[in-house]
């Protein structure tokens, strides 16, 4: 039988604009037993070679977007969609038919086990509509400064990542309306996960309230 939400693993949805550590704290869930599902590995594999998003996109978008072995150039397209709205669209048009039912089954199957959470990695989690299949929403954020380190990391520089921050402002916007809880990653790496600690037993222990209200 399936399970109803807020019934086995509680489900945790993770959020927020780039390099403020989504998958940091999604580590440290799986270390604590969580089942983490990445919204961006599952878009990988419903794009790989063979599968027919890939064909669909090579159609819309071009050969230039394809890489020489065939698989999706995922940089290429990303320079031609990043800053045209009509042109993302066009994109998720394709991809997410064909992404949701890979996610909406890892949940289902998630549900089945006795983990103590799932966590759900996804920065357009919103946008997707996932919030109600989850029962908490945690916002990831840190301030600019840090964001700015952490991009540079990555080897973006400070043009490229000041676009890719302006891109995502209003994702905290309509995060903030949903989001559960929010997380700020600024601090330590300790101060970080000893805060996703604290939020995950928190939302474990709300899960089984709303269980037992349910029983009562």
């Amino acid at each position: 039988m399936t399970r109803g939400r807020g019934s086995g693993p509680v489900r945790i949805g993770l959020t927020g604009p780039i390099g403020c550590g989504k998958s940091t704290v999604a580590r440290h869930l799986g270390d604590r037993g969580a089942i983490v599902i990445d919204a961006d590995h599952v878009a990988r594999e419903a794009t790989r070679p063979g599968e027919p998003a890939l064909a669909a996109i090579e159609r819309r978008f071009g050969p230039e977007v394809i890489a020489a072995d065939g698989s999706l150039d995922r940089a290429a397209l990303g320079r031609r969609v990043f800053d045209d709205p009509e042109e993302l669209r066009a994109l998720e048009a394709i991809t997410h038919p064909a992404i949701r039912p890979r996610l909406l089954a890892a949940l289902e199957a998630a549900a089945q086990t006795e983990a103590p959470a799932v966590a759900l990695e996804a920065i357009r989690l919103i946008e997707g509509g996932y919030t109600d299949l989850l029962d908490e929403v945690w916002l990831i954020v840190c301030d600019r400064s840090a964001q700015q380190a952490r991009l540079a990391d990555r080897g973006l520089d400070a043009a490229e990542a000041g676009r890719r921050m302006a891109r995502q402002a209003g994702l905290l916007e309509r995060a903030r309306g949903v989001a559960t809880r929010t997380l700020d990653t600024s601090g330590s790496l300790e101060a970080t996960l000893g805060g996703v600690d604290a939020a995950l037993d928190e939302a474990i222990a709300a899960a089984a309230r709303r269980r037992a209200d349910r029983v009562g």
